[in-house]
């Protein structure tokens, strides 16, 4: 009896490796040198990106989506960073519903530390996963998606 080819789960499973890698490394880092973990970093990084015009406040629903977590595990991690300091909750100027989360000057300030960390440690777990056949494909793409050039600015991806 001959075995089947793997297909799309064996991809799949190789996708899921590749992730499980990168967020160990990445936690590891973010956590021995800014006390953050990987989602915190990500919330925080989504949240920066946040802007004033038409849309650019996330919703606790949108934000959930954007970090991929759930809605009630982003509330509480919401709640954890606004007692650190790091975030600040508000009402939401037109519909009194609506609660939004800004960024504080002191979350801005970790994650500006954070962000290089953030980067090196990805870069090295890419290098590692790369070195694995089975990955190498995977982090080829995850590669292709890099801009150009660094003035071209870093492309935002919530890990976790």
């Amino acid at each position: 009896m001959t075995r089947p080819e793997p297909g799309l789960a064996h991809g799949w499973c190789a996708l899921s490796a590749l992730h499980g890698r990168i967020e160990a490394h990445i936690e590891r880092a973010l956590q021995a040198e800014h006390g953050l973990s990987v989602r915190e970093f990500s919330v925080l990084d989504v949240l920066s990106a946040q802007h004033d015009e038409e849309g650019g406040h996330f919703r606790m629903t949108q934000l959930a989506d954007a970090v991929v977590l759930s809605q009630s595990a982003t509330t509480r991690l919401v709640t954890r960073l606004e007692d650190r300091g790091l975030l600040a909750r508000y009402l939401c100027p037109t519909d009194r519903r609506g609660i939004y989360t800004n960024v504080t000057d002191a979350g801005l300030a970790l994650l500006e530390q954070a962000r290089p960390t953030n980067d090196h440690a990805l870069r090295e777990a890419l290098d590692a996963a790369g070195r694995r056949p089975e990955l190498a494909p995977l982090v080829a793409a995850v590669r292709d998606l890099e801009p150009a050039s660094p003035a071209a600015g870093p492309v935002p991806v919530a890990v976790g």
